[in-house]
């Protein structure tokens, strides 16, 4: 059986973490086989906003967006048809992995114009299939923790999902 961690909050009067309800649920002779959180492989991502973005100068699709980071402005190339000025995004910065895509973030250049990370899709979080455009928040400060904005905003997307024999 699999159920999610708000279900169970639903049903069970707890402020228990995950750890302790899996140990709770070993304790009453009940076998955890797996427990998956979402939240787990997005610790290290952040907010970031897009303080300006223009048409890359070699390439029709592609845009040069200069976006307030908690380490300061980067430049960050993106493709997104939503890649505008003003957006909240969700900030992936060279050295962190990126599980939808099976990849690590490095600097590099983009048609010859270098790009300090990226900005990230829902499908390139592994949060669902949308891929049409980068991920657009409604509010959120820079550098703050992009796991925290979700749990506010959408927590469904990264509820843990516990599975029992």
């Amino acid at each position: 059986m699999k159920f999610t961690l708000s279900w169970l909050k639903d049903h069970l009067d707890t402020d228990a973490s995950v750890d302790e309800i899996t140990e709770a649920l070993t304790d009453l002779g009940l076998e955890v086989e797996e427990v998956v959180n979402p939240a787990d492989r997005l610790a290290g991502f952040t907010l970031g906003h897009v303080k300006h973005a223009e048409k890359h100068p070699d390439a029709d699709k592609l845009r040069v967006c200069t976006v307030a980071t908690d380490e300061g402005d980067l430049q960050i190339i993106c493709g997104a048809p939503n890649a505008r000025e003003g957006i909240t995004v969700v900030v992936c910065k060279p050295g962190m992995y990126i599980p939808g895509l099976d990849i690590t973030i490095s600097v590099g250049k983009i048609r010859g114009v270098e790009s300090f990370g990226m900005m990230a899709s829902e499908r390139e979080l592994e949060l669902s299939d949308e891929h049409d455009g980068i991920i657009e928040l409604p509010s959120g400060e820079v550098g703050d923790s992009f796991v925290d904005s979700r749990a506010e905003n959408d927590p469904s997307k990264i509820d843990p999902m516990i599975e029992i024999a």
